[in-house]
């Protein structure tokens, strides 16, 4: 248990000093570490609560997925009758109270339909329910509803989906280590340290970003419009900016283009008006489609729709081929280049809305990284004295491992880009005072052995060894705790859970196998024949 070759004190040594050198990073100002070029500097990125920023609380409309999914299904199964060998034959679909019917017009095509419909449902995971009941009624009547486990899957695929949406849309803004949470089962939390102005940031999370490209309906009547009734195959959607005065337009129903075959868009400016604008690149796919679209529909107008509003409906005066097309309307540059970080974003599957907000500002960070720092210096004065007096140079031993136990947690949060908020101060501060747990088990075994008799390095090799264990066991129950915390928490607890977790194995390591070292070289060297702990 003491024998400590030259070999295994150099490893123990290189491999804390690495650790230690990792901290000194988090310890410099910003400017400073940038000064090193490539040189790596990890250092330790701080939460909302210490630099100050925005948070802001968003839920999703669950009534929103439901309507898209009935009006998905709906296009599914036009689809699937019409491609279906023979063709099936059927009417209108029915989307009242979210049940989708339909007539079949040949009623010895029902087990024909059935088949085709159960290929649009599916089971939902390990419930044993499918996401749809298909039921036949009076022979020739197709009903299909949604069941509620089906619903709750969707709603499960629409958040994670509309979470990875946002955490794009903020990592373009620049900002570093956001909190990006969901909360129940329909909210996400934003945290965004160093944004004092949530504003921007509201705008551009509330956009949905579904871009589509869709022909007008030029027969459309305008008495019509006015009074909300569009011809068949079309649908009115809201034109803010329409030249010719009305505030609405027809555009036809069936999707051409969608924003889904986009691959980029950048905010530019247009050559010859000089305005802002957005162009845009579509994948291969898109491109042709789009082509194709152009090419088929020379002078007539096509309508660029986001969010089910029309921003502008140009004509087409010539095909517009290469994949790339722009986007121009009332343009601002802060409006156009938040238009190009949705899209490049992708869009949202529901629409969010913010129930709740705040803002932290800087000062109140600096204020609680001044109380946390004094905290933290009370607490290890306060420990330091404490074993100091009461073990001796057994207590310096457990003093250096706590100081360098401290430098380790730091480098490694900042190895793994870690994210310090003011619950994790808190960890720190537990940490310190429970760090020197190990040794006092430690120090008071030896004294234990010493009082049967035996010698300082039976007392010494004694005390380590048994002592390990329970050391060991208490350290595993306290993890499993951390373990929890980490995995259900999240924010501040979770924050607060990582500084408790790197703290156990850290002190471990430090008053376990570096206190022993130090031990081990002072009984080898000096020999002594009683002890003062």
């Amino acid at each position: 248990m003491l024998d400590f070759p030259r070999w295994k004190v150099t490893s123990i040594v290189a491999f804390l000093v690495a650790l230690m050198l990792l901290a000194v990073p988090s310890f410099l100002p910003e400017s400073t570490t940038n000064s090193w070029g490539k040189f790596p500097h990890p250092r330790i990125n701080l939460g909302l609560d210490l630099a100050g920023g925005s948070y802001l609380l968003l839920e999703a409309d669950t009534k929103d997925i439901a309507t898209k999914r009935v009006e998905l299904m709906r296009e599914q199964v036009a689809t699937g009758m019409r491609r279906a060998t023979p063709r099936i034959d059927i009417g209108d679909i029915s989307t009242r109270d979210g049940t989708l019917s339909f007539l079949l017009r040949d009623v010895t095509k029902v087990d024909a339909a059935r088949e085709v419909l159960n290929k649009l449902t599916s089971g939902v995971a390990l419930t044993g329910q499918r996401d749809w009941d298909l039921n036949v009624v009076d022979s020739s009547r197709i009903v299909m509803k949604p069941t509620q486990a089906g619903l709750n899957a969707a709603v499960d695929q629409a958040m994670g989906d509309a979470t990875e949406v946002v955490r794009k849309r903020i990592d373009e803004l620049g900002t570093r280590e956001p909190t990006i949470v969901r909360q129940g089962s329909n909210r996400i939390v934003v945290q965004v340290p160093g944004l004092q102005n949530p504003d921007a940031l509201k705008k551009l999370l509330g956009e949905t970003a579904e871009l589509e490209f869709k022909l007008v309906d030029q027969t459309a009547d305008p008495a019509l419009l006015a009074k909300g009734t569009a011809p068949i195959g079309s649908q009115i959607l809201p034109y803010p900016n329409n030249p010719q005065g009305m505030p609405v337009i027809a555009v036809k129903r069936s999707p051409n283009i969608s924003g889904d075959q986009l691959t980029d868009a950048r905010q530019s400016f247009n050559q010859q008006t000089n305005e802002p604008e957005v162009v845009i690149t579509f994948d291969s796919q898109g491109g042709k489609r789009f082509a194709n679209l152009t090419q088929a529909n020379v002078g007539k107008p096509f309508a660029i729709i986001l969010d089910k509003k029309v921003i502008s409906a140009p004509n087409i005066n010539e095909p517009i081929l290469g994949g790339t097309a722009s986007i121009s309307g009332s343009f601002t540059v802060d409006s156009a280049n938040q238009l190009a970080i949705a899209l490049r974003s992708g869009k949202l599957p529901v629409a969010l809305k913010v129930v709740e907000e705040s803002t932290v500002g800087p000062d109140l960070g600096k204020e609680s990284i001044r109380a946390g720092i004094l905290a933290s210096i009370i607490a290890v004065t306060a420990v330091v004295v404490f074993m100091l007096l009461t073990y001796g140079r057994f207590g310096i031993y457990a003093n250096i491992a706590v100081v360098i136990n401290v430098f380790i947690i730091v480098g490694v949060m900042a190895v793994l880009n870690g994210t310090l908020t003011l619950p994790g101060i808190a960890g720190f501060v537990l940490t310190i005072g429970t760090a020197v747990d190990a040794n006092v088990l430690i120090n008071e075994r030896i004294r234990e052995e010493r009082r049967r008799g035996r010698n300082v390095v039976q007392a010494v090799e004694l005390g380590y060894k048994e002592a390990s264990r329970t050391i060991f066991e208490a350290n595993v129950t306290h993890a499993i705790s951390g373990v929890i915390m980490w995995f259900m928490g999240s924010g501040p607890v979770k924050g607060f859970a990582t500084v408790l977790l790197i703290g156990i194995a850290t002190s471990v390591f430090t008053a376990v196998v570096f206190t022993r070292m130090l031990v081990a070289l002072w009984l080898r060297k000096n020999r002594p024949t009683d002890i003062n702990i």
